[in-house]
């Protein structure tokens, strides 16, 4: 596929993510790669993103990108009443065999976006993804999405069933869109007597992997899971290194001597 069908694609399409529509498509200019055991099984700089309601993006590659002599075609198949009947490939790399780890859709829907060039992966049946030369982990980066962590001197006060645990006036604000607010405090600030590191890890493509704290209250039952940080974030968010945050919707956040409301998020 040539820049000028790319170019076509972002004709033809509303670049808005608002647009209502169930399914579109959006040329990304990144260079992609996706390795299994240290081979690259596709490397383009004319990858697309799939954009479907209610769905995370999906990155997919032209097919003359990818090493298809390194996967095998199967009988495997799935319906998608927005996109077709999919078809599917293993990637087969020495001894190493990844069932229905690709898949494309060979025959659009009426009205619907032509992926006939195209084939998808499985996010977590590879190995490594790379945008550029930067590890990209659990999902697609969505392009519409925009995080900010900014310094602020406004008085952040965290408090549980009436103790406050943490109190600052040096927090970073993190907003990230379509998500709360939320209040990165530095340590010093915070009651760390309280805190019980939790086994529990999670990791975010745009901020990278977070680790857990459960707070404990004299006298009262250990609040598990309720406080995070990130030890080393991701280069383009350095300023949340090894600040606490905690979720609003189980703690009482005071900023500037106002009550905040609890949002209500999957976290809720």
């Amino acid at each position: 596929m040539t820049i000028a069908d790319l170019n076509a694609i972002a004709h033809d399409i509303d670049n808005s993510p608002a647009t209502g529509r169930p399914v579109r498509l959006e040329p990304n200019h990144r260079r992609l790669r996706v390795l299994v055991d240290g081979v690259v099984i596709a490397d383009t700089i004319r990858s697309i993103y799939l954009f479907e309601i209610d769905h995370l993006p999906v990155y997919y590659f032209p097919k003359e990108d990818v090493r298809f002599d390194l996967l095998e075609h199967t009988d495997h198949s799935s319906h998608c009443p927005r996109k077709g009947d999919a078809e599917y490939w293993s990637i087969v790399v020495g001894d190493r065999r990844i069932d229905n780890a690709v898949w494309g859709y060979p025959a659009p829907l009426q009205g619907t976006p032509d992926l006939s060039a195209y084939v998808a992966f499985y996010w977590n049946k590879v190995d490594n993804w790379f945008e550029e030369d930067e590890e990209v982990y659990v999902h697609a980066r969505d392009p519409y999405k925009r995080i900010d962590a900014l310094r602020s001197s406004r008085h952040v006060e965290i408090r549980l069933n009436g103790e406050t645990i943490a109190d600052t006036t040096h927090p970073i604000l993190l907003f990230e869109t379509g998500l709360p607010t939320r209040y990165y405090i530095p340590k010093l600030d915070v009651r760390l007597e309280l805190l019980r590191p939790s086994a529990r890890t999670t990791a975010c493509p745009y901020k990278g992997a977070a680790g857990y704290f459960s707070v404990a209250l004299p006298g009262a039952e250990i609040v598990e899971d309720i406080a995070w940080a990130y030890p080393a974030p991701i280069p383009q968010i350095p300023t949340i290194e090894n600040h606490l945050a905690f979720f609003n919707e189980h703690v009482d956040v005071v900023v500037d001597g106002v009550l905040q409301d609890r949002p209500i998020t999957k976290w809720s």
